[in-house]
């Protein structure tokens, strides 16, 4: 039988680390990247023999091409999910943190996928690519910091992947998780007061959980996905679509004739 190769960026903790463990269960055999290498041992070691874990710095493109090139087939599913925040008002961004984020976000995005893609044509398999993008990256929150653009880039460079690279069987989605306790998010859902009133605008009464993400990115990887290429589906129980939600709205008894 042959082995089907899944990548996952940024596996060393939070919703990376929960990915790993899905596509470990979905039958992968899952090469767990992160630039910490001892957490993402860590992680291969919860997971076990499916599991094989890789020190990769997803913004050194000779670190993604030695990672790349290890695998014994091109991969079929590649997730790009390493990401940071550089969170504030934009008054108060230091340009390097500006650079941080673009770099990590946006441009090991870019550069994952690129080595990957080029492997799968060589080799003629296709595959699937998912970026984790963010509902930052399809509406500006003040205070975002670099985060907004650096997701949207991603947002944008998931359609022009999906353009460019369909012909070679490859398809290209975008995952845009909301309002998630898990990951970069724990320390922002410590707070119960926080958790209530963001709990509260969502349209589904609810936090997200890693395991939303994990299972829409599983999904769009599969074959139940085969006629879908460069979206971007948000996972945020409504919220971006829920502005209206919190607006009252007078009543009105009048009735048209």
């Amino acid at each position: 039988m042959t082995t089907t190769w899944a990548v996952i960026t940024g596996a060393g903790r939070g919703i990376g680390a929960v990915l790993a463990r899905h596509a470990a269960k979905e039958g992968y055999r899952v090469a767990a990247w992160d630039l910490d290498g001892e957490a993402v041992r860590a992680v291969a070691d919860d997971i076990g023999e499916a599991c094989v874990p890789m020190a990769v710095d997803v913004t050194d493109e000779s670190s993604v091409r030695s990672a790349v090139a290890e695998l014994p087939a091109a991969p079929s599913l590649v997730v790009n999910n390493a990401g940071i925040v550089r969170f504030g008002p934009l008054l108060e961004l230091a340009a390097a943190d500006w650079r941080a984020a673009l770099d990590v976000n946006l441009t090991g995005t870019f550069l994952v996928a690129r080595v990957a893609a080029e492997r799968m044509i060589a080799e003629s398999t296709g595959g699937a690519i998912v970026n984790i993008a963010s509902i930052n990256g399809l509406a500006a929150a003040p205070g975002a910091g670099a985060y907004t653009a650096s997701k949207a880039g991603v947002v944008m460079l998931t359609e022009h992947m999906a353009l460019e690279w369909g012909a070679h069987g490859i398809r290209v989605n975008a995952v845009a998780p909301g309002l998630i306790d898990a990951g970069m998010s724990d320390a922002i859902y410590a707070d119960p007061e926080v958790r209530r009133l963001r709990s509260g605008r969502v349209p589904l009464g609810r936090l997200g959980t890693a395991q939303d993400v994990a299972e829409t990115v599983l999904f769009l990887g599969s074959e139940k996905a085969a006629y879908v290429t460069g979206q971007t589906l948000a996972v945020d129980g409504g919220i971006t679509r829920g502005a209206l939600n919190a607006m009252p709205r007078a009543r009105s008894d009048a009735s048209a004739d």
